[in-house]
């Protein structure tokens, strides 16, 4: 085939693509198949004038990593970043552009937990980190929820790792919502109550200095957490609890309209 035949070939493809449940297209890029830029340029101009036509609004375009090399050219015909993971980019791009989009915003908030582990004796578990803004300070462990982990799955395996305590949740005590907190985003703090199975401690030493267990009430009036209005207050919370005058969420696994499993957390009281 001579390059005019190559060009009209070019010219009638369209991307393969998904409608999505609000009028718009969703294009997988899939990096097992590579293209150069110039035919990704051609078959995008052309796939949004086919989408056009069919009235469609909003174009999504999931670009794997490994097809980075074609982001400048669905920027040049209009393309702007939604999000970003390790492993692709997402793009978007709005059709009728007399009325403003209605993308949905990328997600705003990241999800932390502090485990109050209470054992028998009325002692805390207790951590001093290597790194970070309270280095030093004897604190709660705490961490980060990863994606689709449940926020009392995430307690548990955060008191795992940092002190090698093995755990069942109990409850959620009290969240904390603040914002401008990482990279721009808000940040949800959940406080959940665990009871210890082992009482044996084996801290992680990339993360951790020091971990022990500390009677509640020496950890409620330390001079450092006392500091901080916020840990104070939540510190109050847990010496409440251990004193059973305070009532927290239960988690309840449950079905939604989805069919999908979830945690409802509910007090039961």
């Amino acid at each position: 085939m001579d390059s005019f035949g190559e060009a009209i070939d070019i010219k009638m493809e369209i991307f393969e693509a998904i409608e999505d449940n609000y009028g718009g297209v969703i294009v997988n890029m899939k990096k097992e198949e590579p293209m150069d830029s110039l035919k990704f340029h051609t078959m995008l101009r052309v796939s949004i004038s086919h989408w056009k036509l069919k009235g469609k609004k909003g174009v999504w375009i999931k670009l794997p990593i490994e097809l980075a090399h074609l982001v400048d050219a669905a920027v040049k015909e209009g393309f702007w970043y939604h999000h970003a993971e390790a492993t692709y980019l997402m793009l978007v791009y709005w059709i009728p552009h007399e009325i403003p989009h209605t993308f949905p915003a990328n997600a705003s908030h990241r999800v932390g937990i502090g485990a109050f582990v209470l054992n028998e004796q009325g002692q805390v578990l207790v951590v001093k980190e290597n790194s970070g803004k309270i280095t030093g300070t004897w604190k709660l462990p705490t961490g980060v929820v990863d994606e689709g982990e449940d926020i009392c799955m995430a307690a548990v395996r955060e008191v795992q790792e940092e002190t090698g305590i093995e755990t069942e949740f109990v409850e959620l005590l009290a969240f904390r919502q603040s914002h401008k907190s990482f990279f721009g985003k808000s940040d949800l703090f959940f406080i959940c109550m665990l009871k210890p199975l082992s009482f044996t401690i084996n801290k992680q030493d990339a993360e951790i200095e020091e971990a022990k267990w500390m009677q509640m009430e020496e950890y409620a009036s330390l001079s450092k957490l006392n500091q901080s209005e916020l840990s104070k207050i939540i510190a109050n919370i847990c010496v409440s609890k251990k004193e059973n005058q305070y009532a927290g969420f239960s988690a309840l696994l449950t079905t939604g309209h989805s069919a999908k499993k979830c945690y409802l957390y509910s007090n039961n009281i």
